[in-house]
């Protein structure tokens, strides 16, 4: 499959398209035919190396690789369809059209990437084409990661402290999740 690929960290030019090995996706991941994908900041701070938070690079030296990039397919955010499913996925099915974040694992960056369902993923309404799935807010993706974490329950109450930008904001706008679609 064809994949925008880096074998090193630095400026964009270190970019190029390449032919890699195609996924395969595990008992419980999606096989998805990545068709667009969301560029963004992150993507930038990792293949430079360069974090506004200075601490955080420690970190994610360790997970992402000291010398070279290890996951040297960037894109967390994307829109696609899936392919094919695991044969523990419980939630999707082939043919389904999706968008969601694939957390740092990445991989969108290339025709096939393969995603644990658990990931923030959702079915794209039927009147959202894929380019404006993938241009869903990343705050609106983890919004809704968050607050499913929170796994809040019908008669349950939440306060969202801070709610006048952002994640906060977006939370109080999401459905609730016992209401009915």
């Amino acid at each position: 499959m064809k994949a925008i690929v880096y074998k090193e960290y630095g400026s964009p030019d270190v970019l190029h398209s390449a032919e890699i090995e195609e996924p395969s996706s595990k008992d419980n991941e999606l096989l998805i035919r990545v068709h667009t994908v969301e560029a963004t900041k992150a993507d930038c701070e990792i293949r430079s190396f360069n974090f506004p938070v200075k601490w955080f690079w420690l970190p994610l030296r360790l997970l992402l690789e000291v010398r070279k990039p290890k996951r040297q397919v960037l894109g967390g955010y994307f829109a696609g369809e899936v392919e094919s499913v695991g044969r523990n996925v419980t939630k999707f099915q082939a043919g389904n059209a999706v968008f969601g974040s694939s957390q740092l694992r990445l991989g969108a960056y290339g025709e096939y990437m393969c995603v644990p369902e658990t990931y923030t993923i959702v079915t794209t309404p039927s009147d959202m084409s894929f380019e404006e799935a993938a241009a869903v807010s990343l705050g609106d993706l983890n919004a809704l990661h968050f607050m499913r974490r929170a796994d809040i329950r019908r008669g349950e109450r939440v306060l969202i402290n801070g709610a006048g930008e952002s994640l906060a904001h977006l939370a109080c706008r999401l459905p609730k999740p016992w209401e009915p679609k």
